[in-house]
Formats: structure tokens, C-alpha cells, sequence
């Protein structure tokens, strides 16, 4: 017999009423929530059940556990204690990540159609424990369960979380710690922001000028449109073996990181490293102000597209995510205008514009990353639209096509442009920024706001939902150069987002997820989280 059967035999057997009550305090909320009277109690006696399958999670949970009793748990084959199972019938109920999650009063069962289902079953049992469980091992320590049957799957593959580490670097553990949050509410995605204008964080080891020169800046501005500096150098970078590390630790989580290499504009850092690279000739340090710049790469130059090669080579040995982020933002068409070598390739290859010669450059790049078996993302300029009002109109007229295989990361412009993607092919991640961007302010976006975002947009055809892979929210560092003011601006919006992009549109309760808040908050004040209180 199947064990996702044999449970539900167990239930229909034990003659005990069921109830479906919404008091179960998890983030973001599961789908099917089924409890019955009784408890049962976990202590340090407990034990883990899993075979070879699922040992990855046994140990994880073991952990978590040893942080509870100070004594690690043995992991059994057979026996009674909290049950880690893969049935891969499964996958054709609940899909890749979903899960089953049943307490009775002498054992717990979780089970997924795969390990990521399986992970994500022990991050629901972690939160029916009381907050204080993971701290403070005590050997004495007994934490009550109620009886249920959680059943739950998320509604989007895409759940991603954005850290901007070239504005501000914030370092690994600052890292870690966000993806062990992100592990807790059960986002997949850490979208990992690691080159810009102000720096390049990630070594290259053809290009070690990147870090030794890229990586550095003498001074950084203090406020928005202001010339008063902080007076103090900024730097930072990850090795490869760094990243390795953290690579490592996010898998354990069941977190695909997507490294984002900004071309061809926000690239100054990159210029100043190595000058050749650059359009105007006179980028020779890492730029100290924020905003739009001027400089880009020169995509007009053969040697160009061979260095961003090499780049990306070494990027995609180094990160097993199937996907990379060429950014592809804000790109200073003025400038292509006004270079001749620039305005001499328009012309040979038939042009109408620097809109049509970025998706020109674009589609260069989708080829070389789609010939290595990955899959390439931007902003969504790379589609030539025009979404900025500082842009001429006649810059953006294109005649070029996108390569369909290009992901759309959605940030700006009219919410019509989304529309438009998904009709035409493409696959979008809705990270529209007056409604994600973490950086902005709680008035701007208060928590209610990130709560109520929809990443599939209001009158799209319902044949194109699956079109929308899911969400991201963005954590942009400018002006945020702390990671004790970084925290105050992702947290408790990272949980708003978590549930958006996990919870059917039609489950989701804003004054019970405020409930299971609560409990999430007390967590994060017993680890020195800093988050925003209303």
C-alpha cells in the first residue's frame, strides 16, 4: 500500500472528528489544513525515520532538533518518531514541491512526491512549534503538536528573493541568514545581484582586475540628489570558493541561486576595471554616486562580446542554476547616439535604433548562454519597450525580435507590457516595482500592499497564467548600506511576498496570516532580526 493511502486509512480509521480551522500558524498559508483532538509531544527522545532517499532532510532536521536539546537525534531506518518519505506518486497530486504533513499522537509523517516536498514539510512542522523551540537547548524541553493533516502545494515554480550586494556589500553570513529565511517560508529563487555600476563582487579569475579595481570605491554618496559623501572607502567580493560555500548552503535549503551579470549598461564597474571595455574612454574608477550612468559596454566592439564570454563561462561552471540574469536595464541610448562605432554597426546590420541594437546584443548573448544549456533573463528592456520617461521615443523604435527562449523579469512600464510578453511566447516573472521593490518605504509600500500583489496581472487571459512563473521582490541597496537597516526593510514584507507567490489567490486571509505574523516575529527577535513594527 502506498503511504499517502495508508494515511489517509489511518484517519478515516481512528473515528476521530475532523475539523478544517484556519488556527494553524504557518507562513505562507497551506492549502488544506485538517485537525483532530489530541497532541502529540516531541522530546529529545524523539527520533528521525528516513532511508537513503531522504537522508539530506533527516540530517537537516536533526539539527534543527539538536538545536533544541543540545543532543543530536539518531536517525533510524524503522521504527516510531517523525517519518521522512518520498512517494513519487505524489508528484501527480502535488507537483514537485508539495507536501503531506500528518501528526497522530505517537509519530509524524512527511511526505512529498520529491526532497524539495519533503523539505518543505519540515518547514510547516517547524512552525507549529512554539517560536522559542529552536533556542535555549534544554533536554528537558517538550513541545505539544496538535493532531493534523497539512496537504499542501504552492501556487507559483518562481518565488524569488533579490539581494543587490554591488551598491553595499553585506557579506556571507548576512547571506545565509536570508536564506535560511527564505528556506522557512519556502521561497525558492535567491536571485543574487552581484555586479553594477558601484562594484563587481564576484571573482573572475581570467579578469582579476574585476575585484582588485572593480571591487573597490573611495566614497559613496550619502543621500539622493545630494553631493555630500560618506567620506569612507566601500569593498567587498566573494572568491569562487566563497560562492561554492554558499552555493552549497542554499541547495541544502532547496534554493536555486541566479547570479545576475549586468550588461550592457550598469557596467562601470567592469569599465573601470579594464577601459577598453567601455564606450566613452573616460571611465577610469568605480563611480561613488548612484543614479543612471552614462557609460556602458561597448557592444559595437568584437572583443567586447569575447571578454562577456569569458565571463559568463566562468559564471555558468560555477553556479548549477540552469538560469542566468544579464540585468539589461537603463541602458543610456544618448550615449550609443553619440559613438560612432556604435551608430557604424546600426547602420551595417540594417538597424532602426539603440533599442534595436541592445536586442541585437541580447540575442548575441541568449545564443552563447542557450548554446551552453542554460537559459538567459533580464529586465524586461530587453524586450525594446519603451518604460522610462526620460527615453526618446525614437531610440526605442525596433525591428528586431527578442530570442523567445529569453526569460522576462517584469520591473516597469505600463502592466499591458505584460500582456503583450506572455502573447507572444514569453515566460514573465512579475517583479512590478511600485508593488515588490524592498527598498522603497513602508508608506510607499506598507505591508497590506506587498500582501494584496497579484503576479498575474488583472484581464490577462487566463490561457496565459501559465505564462507567469511567479514573483520577486527586490532588495536594492543604495541607500541601504546596513545589514541591520537591510532587515528593517525586508522583514515582515518578505513574509507578505512569501505567501503570494506559495497561496492560491482564493486562501489567502490577511488578519490570519497578521495571526501566524505574530508568532513568525517572536522568531525573528529571539535571532536579533530587525523588522519594521506598524
Amino acid at each position: 500500500m502506498q503511504l499517502s493511502k495508508f494515511i489517509i486509512s489511518l484517519i478515516l480509521i481512528s473515528g476521530v472528528g475532523i475539523s478544517a480551522q484556519a488556527d494553524i500558524h504557518i507562513i505562507p498559508r497551506p492549502e488544506k489544513v485538517e485537525i483532530k483532538k489530541g497532541t502529540y509531544k516531541l522530546t529529545a527522545k524523539t527520533v528521525v525515520i528516513s532511508n537513503e532517499p531522504t537522508q539530506k532532510e533527516a540530517n537537516y532536521l536533526s539539527e534543527i532538533l539538536e538545536k533544541a536539546y543540545g543532543i543530536k537525534p539518531e536517525v533510524r531506518a524503522k521504527g516510531e518518531g517523525i517519518k521522512l518519505v518520498i512517494d513519487p506518486l505524489l508528484k501527480n497530486e502535488l507537483g514537485e514541491e508539495g507536501y503531506r504533513l500528518l501528526v497522530q499522537s505517537k509519530s509524524i509523517t512527511i511526505e512529498g512526491g520529491t526532497n524539495t516536498g519533503v523539505f518543505y514539510g519540515i518547514q510547516s512542522l517547524r512552525q507549529l512549534l512554539p517560536p522559542e523551540f529552536e533556542f535555549n537547548p534544554d533536554k528537558k524541553k517538550t513541545a505539544v503538536i496538535p493532531l493534523v493533516l497539512i496537504t499542501d502545494k504552492p501556487r507559483f515554480p518562481w518565488r524569488a528573493f533579490m539581494l543587490d550586494e554591488s551598491r553595499h556589500f553585506k557579506g556571507m553570513k548576512a547571506v545565509k541568514n536570508l536564506l535560511d529565511q527564505m528556506a522557512l517560508l519556502k521561497m525558492n529563487i535567491f536571485h543574487w545581484h552581484l555586479t553594477d555600476d558601484q562594484g563587481w563582487r564576484i571573482e573572475i579569475k581570467k579578469y582579476p582586475l574585476l575585484t582588485s579595481i572593480g571591487s573597490f570605491r573611495k566614497d559613496t554618496q550619502a543621500a539622493r540628489r545630494s553631493e555630500k559623501r560618506e567620506g569612507i572607502p566601500h569593498d567587498g567580493f566573494y572568491t569562487q570558493e566563497q560562492i561554492k560555500e554558499i552555493i552549497a548552503y542554499a541547495s541544502e535549503r532547496h534554493i536555486q541561486i541566479v547570479p545576475e551579470i549586468e550588461m550592457p549598461g550598469h557596467a562601470m564597474a567592469a569599465i573601470a576595471a579594464y577601459p577598453w571595455l567601455g564606450v566613452l574612454g573616460t571611465t577610469t574608477e568605480v563611480p561613488v554616486t548612484f543614479g543612471k550612468m552614462d557609460d556602458s559596454f561597448n557592444v559595437a566592439d568584437p572583443k567586447v562580446y569575447h571578454f562577456l564570454e569569458e565571463i559568463l563561462t566562468e559564471v555558468l561552471a560555477l553556479f548549477p542554476s540552469k538560469v542566468v540574469h544579464i540585468g539589461g536595464d537603463e541602458v543610456t541610448f544618448e550615449t550609443w547616439k553619440n559613438s560612432a562605432m556604435m551608430q557604424a554597426l546600426i547602420k551595417k546590420e540594417g538597424l532602426s535604433s539603440p533599442a534595436d541594437l541592445q536586442i541585437y546584443f541580447t540575442n548575441r548573448i541568449s545564443q552563447f548562454v542557450d548554446s551552453s544549456g542554460h537559459r538567459m533573463m533580464g529586465w524586461n528592456e530587453i524586450l525594446g519597450d519603451n518604460v522610462h520617461e526620460w527615453q526618446d521615443d525614437a531610440n526605442v523604435q525596433v525591428k528586431q525580435t527578442l530570442a523567445k527562449s529569453a526569460i522576462i523579469q517584469f520591473w516597469k512600464g505600463n502592466l499591458e507590457l505584460i500582456n503583450k510578453a506572455v502573447s507572444n511566447g514569453y515566460k514573465v516573472v512579475n517583479s512590478y516595482h511600485a508593488q515588490t521593490y524592498l527598498d522603497y518605504n513602508y508608506k510607499t509600500i506598507p505591508l497590506t500592499k506587498a500582501y494584496s500583489f497579484d503576479p498575474i496581472p488583472e484581464g490577462l487571459d487566463p490561457k496565459y497564467d501559465s505564462k507567469i512563473l511567479g514573483l520577486g521582490c527586490q532588495m536594492w541597496s543604495e541607500w541601504i548600506p546596513t545589514v541591520q537597516k537591510m532587515n528593517l526593510q525586508i522583514f515582515p514584507r518578505l513574509a507578505a511576498y512569501a505567501e503570494v507567490g506559495w497561496t492560491r489567490k482564493a486562501k489567502k486571509d490577511y488578519s490570519k496570516f497578521l495571526g501566524s505574523l505574530s508568532k513568525l516575529e517572536k522568531r525573528w527577535d529571539l535571532l536579533g532580526i530587525n523588522y519594521h513594527k506598524d
